[in-house]
């Protein structure tokens, strides 16, 4: 097998993944880009959070060209992983109890603001603990997991729960437990993984379903334009002090 006709399969996997949230998920996308735009409407704050790989979906909707201004990345400490040493770290702090809410009880998100928790298994305790002390505090949870891993695995958290659990709408990426498309013949393990792709093409279809439903409303969407365009620093500068308070990268 050539690896030419590799790379053809996984692009087939992962257009055949994306078909399938698109078919099967549009009643979830829809209500999560309608709460993201409630959120918006009533001047709550928006937070992405992941650990792990699963960070990569989160920092993708933050302060970027064509994203929303007001998404803000909620960090835990070494909880990336991979910008740590050893990077096996943030793999230990997703199973620590408690870390969840002292980030919670100690961070920016308050009562009436949108928590994104990506979460590919959904079952360490670091995400199924942050989704649900969010809820405990009022805040309200949009998952992204795969649901997969609830039927074929066993959660990691004290309460025998997982991620999708404790959401108020939960967006299944549909991955297969493993995370990996392809096997060939010689290679010992399955590789190739596509739950970034997927999980991130979610985050998007939220960010533009909220688009749609803050016009629909009356209300601009504070999108940021490219700032290697004519214009566009000036753009995200007047749009980020319209804001302000709801910005925390800055």
């Amino acid at each position: 097998m050539s690896d030419n006709t590799l790379a053809s399969d996984f692009f087939d996997a992962a257009i055949s993944l994306l078909g399938q949230v698109r078919d099967a998920g549009g009643e979830e996308i829809a209500a999560a880009g309608t709460l993201l735009a409630r959120t918006v409407e009533e001047g709550g704050r928006v937070f992405a959070f992941g650990a792990g790989h699963s960070s990569l979906p989160a920092q993708d909707v933050v302060y970027r060209a064509g994203g929303l201004a007001v998404m803000n990345l909620l960090t835990v400490p070494g909880s990336v992983g991979v910008d740590v040493r050893p990077a096996t770290l943030g793999s230990a702090l997703e199973r620590v109890d408690g870390l969840a809410s002292a980030v919670l009880d100690t961070g920016p998100v308050r009562a009436g603001d949108l928590l994104f928790v990506i979460s590919l298994s959904g079952r360490n305790a670091l995400p199924v603990e942050m989704a649900s002390h969010a809820r405990e505090l009022g805040i309200r949870v949009v998952g992204v997991t795969s649901v997969a891993y609830a039927r074929e695995t066993s959660s990691r958290h004290s309460s025998g729960t997982f991620l999708k659990d404790h959401c108020d709408v939960v967006l299944d990426s549909r991955i297969a437990v493993g995370d990996a498309e392809l096997t060939t013949d010689g290679v010992p393990a399955p590789f190739a993984p596509a739950s970034t792709v997927v999980t991130s093409a979610l985050m998007q279809a939220v960010v533009a379903t909220a688009a749609r439903e803050l016009l629909d409303r009356g209300i601009e969407p504070p999108l940021l334009r490219s700032g290697n365009v004519d214009g566009g620093l000036a753009w995200n500068d007047t749009v980020m002090e319209r804001y302000a308070d709801r910005i925390f990268y800055r």
